[in-house]
């Protein structure tokens, strides 16, 4: 360890910083950030030990060690993401200290990162889902736009459609009368979503302004006669939020969240569900049970005298 097998972690600590704001030019946040999540690292260290670890200490440290500090920060309150990045500082630490310090331990590359855990999906309404499919009509001038758009909004709650689902469709697509709708999502993997009447009676009114409502073109086109754009629905979208008082998440995405959230408050079992968003695992649809739970409570709070 360069001869210094005395020297304190702290000391190098100094020098990792150095070195990151002079050689690897880092901003003076990095810097800063860096700094303060190895000086607590090393603080607890100071702490697990009985005293101020010096690189002896460090490149000694075990599994256990690594784990402990980790838990401590768990215990803190600091959630996966944070510790998570903490650890990543860390781990920058000891590869400066391999390349300009001699000192190994694989323990740190060998230790899994917390997994942060997945936000949960922000489904809008019942009233706030029906205002955008039925409403979104006003952001456009012409009759043509406002039944495309009426149409593919209503389609994306009507049938918990990706938008990029949705505007892949061709017209020969849609099912004729009362039949289902065959959906290609993700990885090719086909399922099949029933469609609603009022879904239905939205692309009909839309097919009356289509300039060419071929089997095989595009079920939705944009004003120069292609595929429309997704940028250009969630533009529209983000225009009438912002006109209508909708929430910031209120984007194409979320009227897929919605389908599946209002469909399970309404009683619809998690099977189903599934099979109507394909997803490929149970664990992806279960995560809107905790949505329901987590707006019954808010319900709770809002309305219980003694919240």
């Amino acid at each position: 360890m360069g001869g210094e097998p005395q020297r304190l972690g702290e000391d190098a600590r100094r020098d990792f910083l150095s070195w990151l704001a002079l050689e690897r030019r880092a901003s003076p946040l990095t810097v800063e950030a860096y700094g303060a999540d190895i000086a607590g690292f090393l603080g607890f260290l100071t702490r697990h030990l009985g005293n101020e670890p010096t690189l002896a200490d460090l490149a000694a440290l075990r599994t256990a060690d690594l784990r402990a500090w980790l838990a401590r920060q768990a215990g803190d309150g600091l959630g996966n993401a944070t510790r998570a990045r903490h650890l990543a500082a860390v781990r920058s630490f000891f590869r400066w200290l391999a390349r300009h310090q001699g000192l190994e331990n694989p323990q740190v590359r060998l230790l899994a990162s917390p997994r942060a855990r997945r936000p949960l999906p922000r489904a809008l309404t019942p009233e706030q889902a029906r205002s955008v499919a039925e409403d979104i009509g006003e952001m456009s001038d012409t009759a043509a736009q406002q039944a495309r758009d009426a149409a593919l909004f209503t389609l994306l709650y009507g049938c918990g459609l990706r938008i990029a689902e949705a505007l892949a469709l061709n017209v020969g697509d849609m099912p004729p009368e009362s039949g289902p709708l065959r959906v290609t999502g993700k990885g090719s993997k086909q399922r099949i979503v029933p469609v609603l009447p009022v879904v239905r009676q939205a692309v009909a009114q839309w097919l009356r302004f289509h300039p060419n409502p071929a089997k095989g073109a595009p079920l939705f086109l944009g004003v120069r006669g292609k595929r429309l754009d997704p940028a250009v629905a969630q533009r529209t979208l983000r225009g009438f939020r912002r006109l209508s008082g909708l929430p910031e998440h209120a984007t194409p995405h979320a009227l897929r969240h919605s389908f599946a959230t209002h469909l399970l408050a309404d009683g619809a079992d998690l099977r189903s569900i599934q099979d109507l968003l394909g997803h490929a695992s149970l664990s992806t649809t279960q995560r809107y049970t905790s949505v329901d739970t987590a707006q019954l409570m808010e319900v709770w709070r809002r309305t219980h005298p003694r919240a």
